[in-house]
């Protein structure tokens, strides 16, 4: 048996972490557990001086005790950063990642694809566009119910001991089936009870077909609804466009305020894709909260392998990050007199920090989540419905267990050689599976077009976090609520 070293000599190093400042106060997250603490000034400057050099038990305790603890608390201190891994040691455990899910990880949520068909031709969709993966020739353009309600009763079934599904509905353009989706929750609802399981819903459309039959179905069944929309007039009618190249802006108007004006159940929130010439986030968040009245603004920039018109080069994404700063520190002004903000992309990943997220992969996509396109195959999530190469198997056949374990352990952050020297890979993993196809062609490939953008951003939510923990705590624990009921 090997004798153990006497703690008294033991050598300690800084773990891995990110340091960052706010409210004047020294902050540290902590890579290995994806959690944040707040340091005082003898803490900081102990981990300040590991930056320089390794140092004994003796000597930290000694340099803490300098610093104006007593002994017992140096000790306690310690004992602390050891335990979260602020300070770890070469004889100690090797720093530990996310664990992987198990090969029976139960299903949470279907996208259903219940038509590939389209109503717009809008110019840079991942679906229809330039960088399509679908292959849909000779498949059926709609689903019909008998695959929808095999689809309701996979998710029951597959979901196992899971209390609570979901199903989103999608396209194509949703709505062109919305008789299927009626049809389908009606269903839904009734096999949910049945089965002790509660269910919701959401959808996604581009708002052209809205009638005031529909605003009220989905309001009745509380249903959440995102639509696709990227601002003002001049900006939505640049891509998002009907096949004669008609902009749609005038149409989705005056549909959009009637929805969010008798949707009574639900919040509901704009997805707006950022393309060359479409940047002006500012401007459009300010259109589509204020003058529109949507409970939230979600942006992205466009998924694109190449150099396309609407491709948004280096000085546009410095562009966008300059303006999201803007909408981040109102963002924050919001929270500290206790409102909510409704700049969705500081609220996800705020909420992410609060859950204290530490991500095996960038989402769900074939681990609770699945997409089943109109014919029954199975993909990792709708941005791969229909894609010949992507299917994880079929409605009647299931899951084909040796394509999904192979699509994980390839998206497995820790598969991914760029990802293990990133602070911020607790929190994205390297990045979207489809947008890693197109750009790199491996869906378990990082994103590494965007890894000076995620850490940028995440240390900009980080120091909205902090601020927030030192001045209204309270503000966190009541979005920490809200989220949980989202």
């Amino acid at each position: 048996m090997t004798k153990m070293e006497p703690i008294s000599v033991t050598r300690y190093r800084r773990g891995e972490m990110h340091s960052f400042q706010s409210v004047g106060q020294e902050f540290m997250y902590l890579v290995s557990a994806g959690s944040i603490f707040a340091l005082d000034q003898a803490a900081t400057n102990v981990l300040a001086r590991l930056d320089e050099r390794e140092m004994s038990h003796a000597e930290l305790v000694e340099a803490l005790v300098a610093g104006g603890y007593d002994g017992a608390d140096a000790e306690e201190l310690i004992r602390e950063l050891r335990l979260v891994r602020g300070i770890v040691t070469d004889r100690g455990a090797p720093e530990p990642g996310p664990t992987s899910p198990p090969a029976d990880f139960p299903l949470q949520a279907l996208v259903l694809n219940i038509t590939n068909q389209c109503n717009l031709a809008c110019t840079y969709c991942y679906e229809f566009g330039a960088d399509k993966i679908a292959t849909p020739a000779g498949k059926p353009k709609y689903m019909t119910i008998d695959t929808a309600k095999t689809s309701v009763d996979f998710l029951l079934e597959q979901s196992r001991d899971r209390g609570a599904v979901h199903i989103t509905f999608f396209g194509g353009e949703t709505l062109m089936n919305f008789k299927l989706l009626k049809e389908v929750v009606l269903y839904a609802n009734e096999a949910a009870a049945a089965a002790g399981k509660t269910i919701g819903f959401s959808l996604t459309t581009n708002a052209t077909l809205l009638t005031d039959e529909i605003i009220a179905f989905l309001s009745d069944n509380g249903i959440g609804v995102t639509v696709s929309m990227d601002g003002p007039p001049d900006l939505q009618d640049k891509h998002r466009v009907y096949k004669t190249g008609k902009g749609t802006y005038a149409v989705i108007e005056p549909r959009l305020r009637k929805l969010i004006a008798n949707h009574k159940t639900r919040a509901i929130t704009a997805r707006v894709t950022l393309t060359n010439g479409v940047t002006d986030v500012v401007r459009i968040y300010r259109h589509l909260k204020d003058d529109i009245g949507f409970h939230e603004v979600g942006f992205a920039p466009v998924t694109t392998s190449g150099d396309h018109d609407y491709s948004i080069n280096g000085d546009g994404m410095n562009e966008v990050l300059a303006q999201f700063h803007e909408l981040a520190d109102e963002w924050l002004e919001y929270a500290l007199r206790g409102r909510m903000h409704g700049f969705t992309n500081v609220s996800e990943t705020i909420g992410e920090l609060l859950a204290g997220v530490n991500k095996s992969h960038p989402c769900g996509a074939g681990l609770g989540l699945l997409g089943v396109s109109p014919s029954g195959d199975l993909s990792p999530c709708h941005r791969f419905t229909d894609a010949d190469t992507h299917t994880l198997g079929n409605l009647e056949t299931g899951i084909d267990q040796d394509k999904r374990e192979d699509f994980l352990s390839r998206g497995h952050v820790t598969a991914k050689y760029e990802c293990q020297t990133c602070w911020a890979r607790p929190l994205c993993a390297g990045g979207c599976h489809h947008e890693a196809f197109v750009r790199y062609g491996d869906t378990g490939h990082a994103n590494l077009h965007y890894c000076d953008w995620i850490r940028e951003w995440t240390d900009t939510c980080l120091k909205i976090y902090g601020a927030l923990s030192a001045l209204n705590p309270q503000f966190l624990e009541r979005f920490a609520e809200r989220k949980a009921l989202s």
